[in-house]
């Protein structure tokens, strides 16, 4: 690489509130990147940006900030040899948490420099990829009470913690859904369908999982709770990792999922953090291509193929 190219593009979106909440966090890891890096900002999705950023020729875009806008990056650069590096700059980031991703910006910046590509697959909704989880029902309600107190009081954990509290608290009634997993179809009625695709997300909760994810599967857990008293205490044993599987949760392993809801025809979803509104039946599969990720020289899979 020539020196003075750069061969790095980082996305930001300077308006949102991770941006507002870490003044100065990008600037201090492009101070690490120095001249192989290039800012290039966004508003709204950042795939739009991280296409021309693919086109333009760089070997590696940095998505700089939380889990949905290192969804939105990952989404363009799945299928492509450009690879992916992560700066966690959101409320939870568990995608660069699960990497081993220091959260301090030059640790970070760091870490992407001195890293590696590793091939990872990825989930997609409807086409559309995400790294951490897809959720209908409860969880997309809990998200737009999050947003609307984050808009308030700004972006904190603690902020969250409430706003699920507030949601549940005015939990509505559950769905009828017309659930498929690989070949099995049943007709089930619950407050929330919960898929995930990080082993280190329900490793934080004390959820099993984490070897089917491996073997490039889903975990999908319906609640069953069908009260207020019922998901409060789901809560209560999330937080202490005391979840009773197969009680509290019903858990299964799917490659694929399909759900429908008689009688609409879009539906609430949550897709790493970000609620979207997405047309029925909502389709559920690992995608056919892989992601390349960054990740940071501790990784043990680090350098590996």
């Amino acid at each position: 690489m020539p020196d003075g190219v750069a061969d790095i593009c980082v996305l930001a979106n300077p308006r949102s509130g991770t941006a507002q909440r870490n003044p100065g966090a990008v600037d201090r890891a492009l101070a690490v990147f120095g001249t192989r890096a290039e800012l290039r900002s966004f508003s709204g999705d950042p795939a739009g940006e991280a296409t021309r950023a693919i086109r333009d020729g760089f070997r590696i875009v940095v998505a700089a900030g939380g889990d949905g806008t290192v969804a939105g990056v990952a989404h363009a650069l799945s299928g492509t040899r450009t690879a992916l590096g992560v700066l966690p700059l959101g409320t939870f980031n568990y995608f660069a948490r699960g990497l081993g991703m220091p959260e301090d910006p030059e640790g970070a910046a760091r870490a992407i420099l001195q890293g590696a590509p590793h091939d990872i697959a990825v989930g997609t909704l409807n086409g559309r990829v995400f790294l951490n989880n897809v959720s209908i029902g409860l969880y997309p309600a809990i998200l737009e009470e999050r947003e609307a107190t984050y808009a308030r009081f700004g972006r904190y954990r603690i902020l969250a913690h409430i706003a699920s509290l507030r949601t549940i608290l005015r939990f509505q009634r559950p769905y009828r859904m017309v659930l498929q997993q690989d070949e099995t179809q049943h007709r089930i009625r619950t407050p929330m369908v919960f898929v995930a695709r990080s082993a280190y997300q329900l490793d934080q909760f004390g959820l099993e999982g984490a070897q089917a994810i491996s073997d490039d599967r889903f975990v999908l857990f319906l609640a069953p709770q069908q009260t207020r008293l019922g998901f409060l205490r789901l809560a209560w044993k999330l937080v202490r990792r005391k979840v009773d599987h197969g009680r509290d949760v019903i858990v299964s392993t799917p490659q694929q999922i399909a759900v429908a809801v008689p009688g609409r025809r879009r539906i609430s979803v949550a897709l790493d953090g970000e609620k979207l509104k997405m047309r029925l039946p909502l389709r559920i599969r690992i995608a056919d291509h892989q992601l390349q990720v960054i990740l940071p020289p501790d990784n043990p899979a680090a350098g590996k193929p």
